[in-house]
């Protein structure tokens, strides 16, 4: 009896050494299509594909902290020359990227609410951004995420304090 209890000790002892632990970050390779809702220059930039890397911390509580970079190309532009307030061109978009950290939360597996905010990058200019996300899971491995995000980048215009806003949706494969 004592050997049983000692070789059942050693193994279960043995099975919890071996064990993987639970990875504390999962890391997404995302891309995704914006389509600007308004700017001072809609008509220079309608809409844009990019790509991004979005990253969860998992921790012992609910709120989850996220660290994401977005980069994204204005390909389509109606070549007119829009004034600003001051009588100046204002400038096209061209691209745009975004440093942004937050939370998110699932209510349930299967989705998860997040919010974001950080500096977006635009012409050599910096601007303030946030970015409330849904994401939604394919499959229970989570290996495959859609989402949906509203991106509101603060005072585009300088001059008469015109945010830029657009929808976002994305498709994300999970790197680790």
């Amino acid at each position: 009896m004592q050997k049983l209890t000692a070789t059942l000790i050693i193994c279960f002892a043995l099975q919890q050494a071996l064990a993987q632990p639970q990875r504390r970050v999962n890391a997404y390779l995302l891309t995704q299509y914006n389509n600007t809702i308004y700017d001072a220059t809609p008509g220079n930039n309608p809409w844009s594909i990019g790509v991004g890397l979005q990253a969860f911390f998992y921790t012992n509580t609910i709120v989850i902290p996220i660290a994401e970079i977005t980069v994204d190309a204005y390909l389509a532009d109606d070549k007119v020359g829009r004034l600003n307030s001051g009588g100046n061109i204002q400038d096209d978009l061209g691209g745009m990227i975004n440093v942004f950290i937050g939370a998110s939360v699932n209510p349930v597996t299967s989705i998860n609410l997040s919010f974001s905010a950080g500096p977006s990058f635009i012409n050599g200019k910096v601007y303030t951004g946030i970015k409330p996300s849904a994401g939604f899971y394919f499959s229970k491995n989570k290996r495959w995420m859609g989402k949906i995000s509203y991106i509101n980048i603060f005072n585009r215009d300088k001059i008469s304090g015109e945010d830029f806003g657009s929808v976002s949706i994305g498709i994300g494969l999970k790197l680790f």
